[in-house]
């Protein structure tokens, strides 16, 4: 019993450290707004994206204004599979004719969406589901004719988002895109890092299912623990990054040249990668900062 009793107080006591490293942190980012892009695997699989909900539900808990900004990449070339719809792309984005754009809305809206809202409301959460056509937070216009209804966005009217967050919300944001004559695909991290901009977010976050930016994507001992922004544009004009990649690089560095100051690539499937990040002293990933 007392072997049993004195291995609680040192569990206890070690909680206690973690909670007294966190204080600063949590501190620094009170009142704060993060902007959270969430997908790739991490976002498929249901123990993941309850172990984020949560984490996300304690960001609110300790006064941080969060907007979760999702895609589905693997959910839309599911359905398109099932359709008999072939899947093409070109520097990373989606090529999107009329019965795929359908496709995209069908999962985007109808159903990541919507399981989102369902994981943060069961945990307690009070979330909104919305995609970039609600209130046309999300302007678009055509990025190509070769790329059909891939949409960039001209504006972000962040009104809504700000409603939402003021009531105590979180906002759940599908990337589609509405302009004159319909929907469009957005790209859903270059969509996180438009709303990164309009809100002047504290921090945007990139949930995925790889480590961060590696040097070498085949070399997993590569990875780039931080890049400034003269770095990341020279990354960029590299032209060594692969296909997925490249939006993703290309919105961080729209992001920063538009005041957001930090932005970080973690791993959605390394336990508590969020908080580690927000509430150590021991970053994660791949931290993009101004120079």
């Amino acid at each position: 019993m007392q072997g049993r009793e004195e291995g609680e107080l040192e569990l206890a006591q070690k909680k206690a450290e973690v909670l007294t490293e966190a204080l600063p942190w949590i501190n620094r980012m009170r009142g704060k707004t993060i902007v959270v892009k969430y997908g790739g695997s991490a976002m498929e699989d249901l123990e993941l994206m309850v172990q984020v909900v949560g984490d996300i539900e304690l960001l609110k808990l300790m006064g941080m204004r969060v907007v979760l900004v999702h895609g589905g990449g693997k959910a839309i070339s599911a359905l398109l599979g099932k359709l008999g719809i072939p899947t093409k792309f070109k520097d990373g984005l989606r090529v999107t004719d009329d019965a795929t754009m359908e496709a995209v809305q069908e999962v985007l809206v109808g159903k990541v969406n919507q399981q989102l809202v369902w994981a943060l409301n069961e945990y307690g959460h009070n979330a909104v589901g919305i995609s970039g056509a609600d209130g046309k937070t999300f302007k678009s216009e055509p990025v190509s004719a070769e790329l059909g209804r891939v949409g960039r966005i001209r504006e972000v009217s962040p009104e809504l988002i700000n409603s939402i967050l003021d009531d105590g919300y979180t906002p759940v944001v599908a990337s589609v895109g509405c302009g004159p004559d319909g929907f469009y695909n957005i790209n859903a991290d270059i969509a996180a890092g438009k709303v990164a901009e309009a809100l002047h977010a504290d921090k945007l976050i990139y949930l995925t299912d790889v480590d961060g930016l590696f040097g070498d994507y085949r070399d997993k001992d590569s990875l780039i623990s931080s890049l400034t922004l003269s770095e990341t544009k020279e990354v960029l004009a590299s032209g060594e990054l692969d296909g997925g990649m490249i939006p993703k690089i290309r919105s961080i560095e729209e992001a920063m040249e538009n005041g957001v100051h930090e932005v970080v690539i973690l791993n959605g499937k390394t336990p508590h990668s969020l908080l580690v990040e927000i509430f150590t002293d021991t970053g994660v990933g791949t931290l993009f900062t101004q120079d």
